[in-house]
Formats: structure tokens, C-alpha cells, sequence
């Protein structure tokens, strides 16, 4: 019996028709679990209108079983079908009683369950009933003979997540717990990456709902065609069996060969990675290869293992020829309200030089980089870092990345670790914070004994909500503690150093103040009140000093007044700015902290230590109290003016060019020598940026001498990216740098895109002083849609206090899907 285009009803079936049909669409579920289907009637061609239905029907009969049907509570799916409901179209349904058969021909197409089976031809085969007058065993009865589903031709399921599977033919029960499918091959889709891959083999078998097997299999997620044109994958990885677990998101591979544009490179009786429906998968990351005249050959193999949905961590062995192992690792940790990330490292070596050569004692060196922020509640929030090295080049010498990075609120400059604890509390109005930090040195010169422990440093703000003759008024407080081992002056002499105590209040209030020509004028007044606790203060000179100790306090306040004065107008295609800015302060002599005297001129020497990295420039013209920290104070009247232009095209253009000083009633000595601002009328400071098309932006910022414009300090760059290149060039010039001594330095860097794979990439950073590179870089690199391959050369020069001359060859493979490097540059 037959029907054309026909489609079942749940009214013009019979129920062995109904069933086997259904039992056929199920097919679409070839991964996951299976559905068996329910009888209905069906009458012959012709017989009535029952005998011929319209395409497109739907079967609003529950199909499973009675112990499966769904409950009240089951999702509405994706597909419009209520669940139980299948849609089924076909040129031919026949039904053949005697035998059991169902044949469904000609542009097969079912929909069941969010899954859609399309084939050539479907064939189900029912299940023998018992023999009359007998009973199945009872270990049988929970699980009845299964009937057979077979689909030829082109056959397609496509999940309602884009995974698409094909076959040239699939077989399988009607409960889909086993099956076997020929020719087949699978689309998945690598949530992680956004990326599509692909897996196929002469043959899959299914033997649970959790485990497939693939034999003569390949795996790539690399494009296999361009259009309609076989394409041979950047790489894969073929193998004898493939077994993908589900439970465990696992791919397994045995005899498994990897593949780079189709020339085995590599062979391995076992391997395994995280299947693409995989979030986080314990497994081998990218390695790195090496050679340098430090450490010799250099393998460096990350290991990923996944301890829990919310902590994970990585060990990363690096094994050497010159020199032991190191182990690196990384330990990471999301709780609900925070997360921990620990790096480390360890090794039981003798010291090395510039060459690998061993010196000094064997001993244990390690480091430790590490850092805890939570979340308590709406306002409060707290955290730790914790950074330490046994040796001062352990990261130079181990080519150790991402030192000096920002781990906590409180940073240190370059080259000097930070370990701290802290707590906030921030809300709309008001703001809070206790911590305690300790530094570490890794420059030349560093001695860890004169870098304070501060603990505790304590900064509270509050907003007044109500307005105060017509501004707003802040109060703030401040206290910290600084313990110092050892004087960094005359360190030779090993005096004690200076430990100190301070306490602060504050007022600050301020109101703006705009006319409608749009002149703005925005008058403040700040008062403070400072008291100082010393010990440890040097009396004297030579090794015999004798120390003494002082209670300090001072008040301290400034008026003035913010004056600024935009003016527009449309110039062409752009629009032209002029701003003249103008602030006016006053304020009495202030007290400077007195800690000592200079034996040889009887100066005063102040206490600083929070404003020793100080910098004039265009961010600090138009402070009122130029000294960043609370030891040193502005004092005196003081006029700083400037002015500000800007053009701002339509499409996208810009230039800027800021130029100001600083005058004042007197000289101010407070200020260091090569500050700009210890004169009447301070240095020039010029600041300009500008992008003169897009992907392309220059930026400088200079101070120039007050008498002769000799530039005192220069910083510059530029910026460029487009579709086949990126750069950038750095350049700065201090006399003064922040150690006091003169700084020049510059760095650039870039990649090339030669072809729409391959390209070029240097980068170099040079100390113009020592006239020696720091760092150079050279290397060339493939990357397409699957993988990266970067080959670089890296020289770095002998500069003093650090390291002997070095060379290195560097290999970094990454291969999409299979986990990235975790190391850093």
C-alpha cells in the first residue's frame, strides 16, 4: 500500500504503520536518547479522505512510550512541535503488514524534538512479537525487542544547536541506544571559539548514549573546501579509532597521527583532547620551544587539569639542556563572590650567568605572583597580591612573562614587586579603605632593607548630600604608618631609618559657576590639618650617629579659583575650539616636616614619601597642590595659565595642542632642582595629539626650559594599524629621571601582513644611554582559520646590572580547539 507526497495523521494510520513511522523519524535523535513509537490505523489509496493527506501534516499523538511520556511541566521546543508531536514528509509511504515494514521514498524529511532526519529512503523494521500462547522472560518485560531503523542516501541530521551529521546510510534501534552509521561525517561547533569543526570516518558505531566510536577518522576544524572545491586542511589528525565520550567531554584518538598541510609531522599511540561541546577540559596546552644561550634547548609544556567547574590549574614544566628544569604553574579559583589566581614557580639550581654558566651555591629559587579580589557585598571589597622572587634576574633568566602587571589598587614601578592586603567601602556618597603593602626591588641598586613597610594606609572620603552655600563640600581623612629597615642615605653607613606616623583631615568645597556666554568660573577652598609622629631621625654624621625622635603638626589651607572660557565656531567640515584656562590659588607659608639638616649647607631636609615620583606636566599644570602625595604642600600665590585648542572634523579627524606655565609670587625651594618649578615663571609644557586619517595618530608632550626652551623632557609616539599592518615607535627623554639620573630610551614595534596568511613582526626597545638594545625581536608567522605558527629571533644586549648578552630562537604552535599558550610576552 502507497501513498504520494504523503504525510501521517494520527486518523489515517494504523497504529503499525504509525509506529513504525515513527520509530523511523526518531532516527534525527542519532545522538541523543531515542523514542519508540505508538500505533495508529491507516487505510488504503483511495478509501477516503483518511487514505491521502496534504504535505505537512502534523502527529499530535503522543509517540513514547507510557513510562516516557513527557510531563505537564515539558518544554514548548524550538522547532513549533508540542512535545510528542513529529512532522513527516515523503513522495511514497508503503506499509507491508505481513512482514512488519514501513518504507518511507523520496525527499524524506522529519522533525521530532528539536532534531530534523532528512534522507533519500527510511526503512523500519518492526520487532517480532512472541510466539502465541507465550511470554517474555521477566527480565525482558522492562525492556520489550526493538525494531530496526535503517536510512539510505544522503542522509542528514541537523540539531537545533548546528551540529550537522551525514551518512550515506545509519542503522539503528528504535530506542537509539545502539547504532551504526557508514561514510559518516559531523559539523560541530566549538562554543569556546565561535568555530566550526569537523569530524568524519568510514564508519561510526553507537554503542551507548554517551560513548560513539569512529574508525579511519580525521578531525580538523579547517575548512575542507573553498566553494565547491576539496581543500586540504591547514592541519588534522587522522587515526585508526576515535572515541568521543560524552560524559566526560573527551575525544580520544589511538594510533593518532597530526597533520600539517597533509604531512604527517607527528605521530602518537594515544592522545586525547576536550571535545568542542566542552567548556573547560583537563589536557595539554600549546607548547613552547626554544633555544638560547641561557638556558640551551628550551621545552616548555603546559598541562591543563580541571580540579572543579570553578578552579582549575596549569603545570608547565620547563626542561632545559643548559640548566635544570624550572616548573612553572597557576592556580586559579572563582568563588560566588571573588577569585584566586596563584602563580608560581621552583627549581634547585646553582645562580647562572648571561651564558648558562653555573655560579655560586645550589639552592632553592622560586617565585610566587598572586592575587585574591572579592566581592563581600554591595559596598564592600577586599583582595591581597602577593609578589616575590628569590633572585632579582630569576624572570630574566627563565624568560618568565607577565611580571610587572596591575594586580591589586595599589601598583609599583617597573621592575619592583608589590605584595598588599586591602578592604574598600564605596557607596554614592561616601568612601573607605584600609591596607598594607610591602616592595620589593629588582633594579640595580635596590636595597629591599630602605623600601618601607607601609601598614596601616588608611583613606576615607565623604560627600556631604546637602549643598553648602550653594557647592558641594568633601570631607576626607588619611593615616599611614611607614616602617623603614634602613636610611637609603649614605647606605654605606648602614643608619636606621626614618619610621613615621601620619594623621589628616580635611575639608574641601567647591562651586561652578557659568554664564550664558559660557564663561565658567568655578571658585574652591581647601583646609587641612596634618600631625606627624618620627622616630629613628638622624642627628648627626658618621657611623656613630645617635637618633631622636618628634611630634610634628601643621595647618595648611588654599583658595582660588578655576577660570575657563570655551569658544567655538564651524570652520569648513570641522568644528574649532579655543579654550583659555586660567586657575588662580593662594595659600600661607606652609610647614614643611623637617627630619634633618644637610652637614654642609644646613638646609633643611623635608620628609617625602609620597611624592617622590613627581612629574610636571599637562595632567599636574592646573593642580592647585602640584605635589601628588600629603608630605610636601604648595604654598605661596600662584597663577597657572594656559590655553587649549582642538580641531574636530565630520569625519572622524582630530588635532589638539595644549601650552602652558606656571607663575608664582616667589622661588619655591621645596620643589627639586629639575622639577621646572622651583623659579618665578615655571618651564613651558606643550602637550599636542592628532589623527590625521584613520588606523594613523602621533602624540608629544614636552617641558621646555623657562629662559632658554632646552627641551628638559620629551616623551612621543605614533600609532598605526590597518588591514596589512599594525606599529607603533616610542621615544622618551628625561634629564631627571626617577632615580635622579638622566633617561633616554626608545621602543618600536609592528607586524606586516605580506599575504592574507603570512607576515612579519619586529619589536625593540633601546637604551639610548647605554647605547645598548634591551630587547630585539624578529619573526615571521602563519595564521589562518585553525592555527598560528610564530617563529621569532630575540637578542638582548648586556646592560649594567642586569644580564650578559643573549640570543634566542623561539617556536610557538597554536592549534584551534586544542587550548592556547598560557605564557605571555
Amino acid at each position: 500500500m502507497s501513498s504520494r507526497r504523503g504525510t501521517l495523521s494520527a486518523t489515517a494510520r494504523s497504529r503499525a504503520v504509525k509506529r513504525g513511522l515513527l520509530a523511523g523519524a526518531a532516527i534525527a535523535a542519532f545522538w541523543p536518547a531515542a523514542v519508540l513509537a505508538q500505533p495508529a490505523d491507516v487505510g488504503p489509496p483511495g478509501s477516503g479522505p483518511e487514505g491521502r493527506q496534504e504535505r505537512g501534516q502534523v502527529l499530535n499523538e503522543n509517540p513514547l512510550r507510557p513510562s516516557q511520556r513527557p510531563s505537564a511541566t515539558a518544554p514548548v521546543h524550538t522547532d513549533g512541535l508540542k512535545p510528542g508531536e513529529l512532522y513527516l514528509e515523503a513522495d511514497r509511504i508503503v506499509r507491508d503488514e505481513k512482514n512488519g515494514v514501513t518504507t518511507a521514498e523520496g525527499s524524506v524529511e522529519v522533525r521530532y524534538e528539536d532534531r530534523t532526519l532528512r534522507a533519500d529512503r527510511l526503512v523500519y523494521k518492526e520487532a517480532p512479537p512472541p510466539p502465541a500462547g507465550q511470554s517474555r522472560p521477566p527480565q525482558d518485560r522492562e525492556s520489550p525487542a526493538q525494531g530496526v531503523i535503517r536510512a539510505y542516501g544522503h542522509v542528514q541530521v541537523i540539531h537545533d544547536d548546528g551540529t550537522v551529521e551525514y551518512a550515506e546510510q545509519m542503522v539503528l534501534d528504535d530506542k537509539m541506544q545502539a547504532g551504526v552509521a557508514l561514510a559518516f561525517s559531523a559539523r560541530m561547533h566549538d562554543r569556546r571559539l565561535n568555530q566550526n569543526i569537523e569530524i568524519a570516518g568510514a564508519s561510526a558505531v553507537r554503542r551507548s548514549d554517551d560513548i560513539q566510536e569512529l574508525n579511519k577518522a580525521i578531525y580538523t576544524p579547517c575548512p575542507i573546501c573553498v566553494g565547491d572545491t576539496p581543500k586540504t586542511p591547514t592541519w588534522s589528525i587522522t587515526a585508526d579509532r576515535v572515541v568521543e565520550d560524552k560524559i566526560r567531554h573527551v575525544i580520544y584518538y589511538r594510533h593518532a597521527k597530526v597533520h600539517i598541510l597533509g604531512v604527517p609531522i607527528l605521530y602518537l599511540p594515544v592522545f586525547w583532547h576536550a571535545d568542542p561541546s566542552a567548556e573547560r577540559q583537563s589536557g595539554l596546552l600549546a607548547p613552547r620551544i626554544g633555544v638560547s644561550t641561557r638556558r640551551g634547548f628550551s621545552y616548555e609544556q603546559p598541562y591543563l587539569l580541571v580540579i572543579s567547574p570553578s578552579a582549575d590549574l596549569t603545570l608547565s614544566p620547563q626542561i632545559n639542556s643548559k640548566v635544570n628544569p624550572f616548573l612553572n604553574g597557576e592556580y586559579r579559583q572563582r568563588f560566588n563572590s571573588g577569585i584566586i589566581d596563584l602563580r608560581f614557580g621552583y627549581t634547585h639550581e646553582r645562580d647562572v650567568d648571561g651564558n648558562g654558566n653555573p655560579i655560586g651555591d645550589d639552592t632553592s629559587r622560586s617565585y610566587i605572583l598572586g592575587r585574591g579580589a572579592f566581592q563581600l557585598d554591595d559596598h564592600w571589597s577586599a583582595g591581597f597580591t602577593a609578589e616575590r622572587t628569590s633572585d632579582t634576574l630569576l624572570f630574566d633568566k627563565y624568560d618568565i612573562g607577565r611580571v610587572y602587571e596591575a594586580r591589586g589598587p595599589y601598583v609599583a614601578d617597573d621592575r619592583r614587586l608589590i605584595s598588599q592586603v586591602y578592604a574598600i567601602r564605596q557607596d554614592q556618597q561616601s568612601y573607605a579603605s584600609v591596607a598594607a603593602f610591602s616592595v620589593q626591588g629588582l633594579r640595580p641598586g635596590d636595597n629591599n632593607r630602605t623600601f618601607p613597610l607601609v601598614a596601616p594606609l588608611v583613606d576615607t572620603r565623604f560627600e556631604v548630600p546637602d549643598d553648602l552655600f550653594g557647592g558641594r563640600l568633601r570631607v576626607n581623612g588619611s593615616a599611614v604608618a611607614l616602617t623603614r629597615s634602613q636610611s637609603p642615605d649614605t647606605q654605606a653607613l648602614n643608619l636606621p631609618g626614618v619610621d613615621s606616623r601620619r594623621v589628616t583631615a580635611e575639608t574641601d568645597w567647591q562651586r561652578t559657576f557659568t554664564s550664558t556666554a559660557g564663561l565658567r568660573v568655578v571658585p574652591f577652598v581647601n583646609l587641612r590639618v596634618d600631625g606627624y609622629s618620627l622616630s629613628d631621625l638622624p642627628t648627626g654624621t658618621g657611623t656613630g650617629n645617635t637618633s631622636s625622635s618628634s611630634f610634628q603638626s601643621r595647618a595648611l589651607a588654599v583658595a582660588g579659583a578655576d577660570v575657563s572660557y570655551p569658544v567655538y565656531r564651524r570652520w569648513r567640515d570641522a568644528t574649532v575650539v579655543l579654550e583659555p584656562l586660567l586657575q588662580l590659588a593662594a595659600s600661607p607659608k606652609a610647614d614643611q616636616i623637617v627630619v634633618s639638616h644637610d652637614p654642609t649647607t644646613g638646609k633643611p631636609v623635608y620628609l617625602d614619601e609620597d611624592s617622590i615620583a613627581f612629574e610636571f606636566d599637562e595632567t599636574t599644570l592646573f593642580r592647585a597642590d602640584k605635589f601628588p602625595g600629603y608630605d610636601l604642600y604648595e604654598d605661596g600665590v600662584r597663577l597657572n595659565a594656559g590655553g587649549r585648542a582642538s580641531v574636530l572634523w565630520d569625519d572622524g579627524r582630530r588635532a589638539s595642542l595644549l601650552v602652558g606655565r606656571s607663575f608664582r609670587d616667589s622661588p619655591n625651594t621645596v620643589f627639586s632642582a629639575g622639577s621646572g618649578l622651583t623659579t618665578r615663571a615655571s618651564d613651558w609644557i606643550l602637550a599636542g595629539d592628532i589623527q590625521p586619517w584613520k588606523g594613523f595618530s602621533v602624540f608629544a608632550r614636552t617641558r621646555l626650559d623657562t629662559d632658554t626652551l632646552a627641551v628638559h623632557r620629551l616623551e612621543a609616539g605614533a600609532n598605526i594599524s590597518s588591514k596589512w599592518a599594525s606599529g607603533y615607535v616610542r621615544y622618551l627623554s628625561d634629564d631627571q629621571g626617577i632615580n635622579g639620573t638622566p633617561l633616554k630610551n626608545a621602543d618600536i614595534g609592528g607586524d606586516i601582513n605580506l599575504t592574507q596568511h603570512w607576515g612579519v613582526s619586529a619589536n625593540g626597545n633601546r637604551d639610548l644611554i647605554q647605547h645598548a638594545w634591551v630587547v630585539r625581536d624578529v619573526g615571521v608567522f602563519y595564521k589562518d582559520e585553525c592555527i598560528r605558527v610564530d617563529v621569532f629571533y630575540r637578542h638582548e644586549d648586556a646592560i649594567i646590572g642586569r644580564l650578559a648578552p643573549s640570543d634566542e630562537v623561539s617556536v610557538r604552535l597554536t592549534l584551534a580547539t586544542l587550548g592556547g599558550p598560557i605564557y605571555g610576552r
